[in-house]
């Protein structure tokens, strides 16, 4: 309860969705906890954060790493997030359409590694001051991009030393 920070909910019903009872939020948290009983070293999850507004999903956030903090391992998926939910992965999996890999490896503080890494491949634009890093990264790595530039992110990367 703690972990989750649930402990203010301690004696409270679930109740309906929508109706009575936890928030969405609230009962995203608890099924956390719930999963977390079995004491499980991995701990996968999908969109955790959907269907929530900025702060719930911060929340949310909030607990899942507080779960990595205990030494699980989290494994997410996670669509379109906002800078401060991006920064609170360590590491990053991105693959293209069809499954092939083109970012295997840590995020760094304020996602510097991902950014130099995108960032040292020629025509590749940077980002811009302030900019979602996870936006630049999508934006960057479509197509669309590849054809312009002229290169291919799956080759790349697996020509790289974060491949290897």
């Amino acid at each position: 309860m703690e972990l989750v920070e649930l402990n203010p909910l301690m004696n409270s019903i679930v109740g309906l969705p929508g109706v009575d009872g936890l928030s969405t939020e609230q009962r995203k948290r608890l099924m956390i906890a719930v999963e977390l009983v079995a004491n499980p070293s991995i701990i996968f999850m999908d969109e955790p954060t959907s269907g929530l507004d900025a702060r719930a999903a911060a929340i949310v956030m909030r607990t899942v790493r507080n779960t990595v903090d205990t030494g699980r391992t989290v494994v997410c998926t996670i669509h379109q997030p906002s800078i401060d939910i991006f920064e609170a992965f360590d590491e990053l999996l991105l693959m293209k359409r069809g499954g092939q890999v083109i970012y295997a490896g840590p995020l760094g503080h304020h996602s510097r590694l991902l950014i130099e890494y995108f960032q040292s491949v020629p025509g590749v634009p940077t980002i811009k001051e302030g900019y979602n890093p996870a936006t630049w990264m999508l934006d960057i790595t479509t197509p669309a991009v590849e054809a312009q530039v002229n290169v291919d992110f799956t080759d790349i990367y697996a020509k790289s030393d974060l491949y290897r």
